[in-house]
This record gives C-alpha cells, sequence and structure tokens, in this order.
C-alpha cells in the first residue's frame, strides 16, 4: 500500500497526473472515496497527463465519458449501479481493451474488474482540501510497477 495526502484540488490533480505516467493500455483504476472527496479531480489530472485537452467531468449521469490523448481514458461512473450485473450495460469488455479505464465508485463492481487493478481510496482530511490516498496495486502487473509508483508519489508520500 501506497499512502499519500494532498492539501489543495491541484495537488490531487497533480497526484492523477503521477499515477498517468505509470499506467500501460489495457490498465483500470478504481477510485474510492465519498461524494466530494475528489474522484473526478483525480481523473482530471489523470487524463491531462495523458494529453487529454477536453474538458474531463463527472460522468454520474451519463455512466461513461470517453477522451481521446496519448491514450484513450475511459472514465466510468458506476454509483448508481445497484448490483454487479448492471456493468453489462457498459460493455466493460470492450472499454478494457481499448485504453485505460478509470471507475469511480468502482468497488461495488469489484467482482467485473478482473484481479489486475489499481484501487485508489480518497478520504477527507482535517482541512476543507485535505484528502489522504491509499493505492494498491492488484495483480501481477501492478506488483512489477510498485517501485515506478511510489517513486512517482514521493512528492505527496505519507508515512503509513
Amino acid at each position: 500500500m501506497i499512502a499519500c495526502s494532498t492539501a489543495a484540488v491541484d495537488e490531487t490533480r497533480a497526484l492523477g497526473g503521477a499515477v498517468a505516467a505509470v499506467v500501460d493500455t489495457g490498465d483500470v483504476v478504481v477510485l474510492v472515496g465519498d461524494l466530494g472527496a475528489g474522484k473526478t479531480a483525480f481523473v482530471q489530472g489523470f487524463a491531462a497527463t495523458l494529453g487529454v485537452t477536453a474538458p474531463v467531468t463527472s460522468p454520474t449521469f451519463t455512466l461513461a465519458n470517453r477522451y481521446e490523448g496519448r491514450l484513450v481514458v475511459n472514465h466510468l461512473d458506476v454509483y448508481r449501479f445497484d448490483c454487479p450485473e448492471e456493468v453489462n450495460d457498459l460493455a466493460l469488455p470492450e472499454l478494457l481493451d481499448d485504453g485505460v479505464t478509470l471507475v469511480e465508485w468502482g468497488d461495488t463492481i469489484s467482482s467485473a474488474l478482473g484481479a489486475e487493478h489499481l484501487s485508489v481510496t480518497i478520504r477527507f482530511g482535517a482541512g476543507d482540501n485535505d484528502r489522504s490516498f491509499e493505492l494498491r496495486g492488484h495483480g501481477e502487473s501492478w506488483q512489477r510497477r510498485t517501485d515506478r509508483l511510489s517513486a512517482a508519489l514521493e512528492p505527496w508520500a505519507s508515512p503509513c
């Protein structure tokens, strides 16, 4: 587990960008956190690092947004899903083969995401804009990248 913290929305975006620097096509990033914790801000920084120039917004009502950059960024929000079977409506297997997929509230459909993914848990901190992050790589691919990910996140590192 990698622990990080930020004190401003721009720092959360920058942290998302640092994670984007170590992703590959086919990767899945699961974002977990309360409403307003910073999941979309994280995705905004992530997408910007991958060359996305379009405005990145929450896909709460559209369920999925797709952005073109150096890699395709698929941004999903499954907050309104009642059960993992609803993921079939998203054509998830096709998305996973094309670009990088970030799933807000992805813990609710974890059984559909497979073993290979990075989970990012975001929690509110003491100050209005303070956030703490726990990043956990799941699967062999992420285990091989743990050192690279830790190095990329060093500016925001917190003691475990």
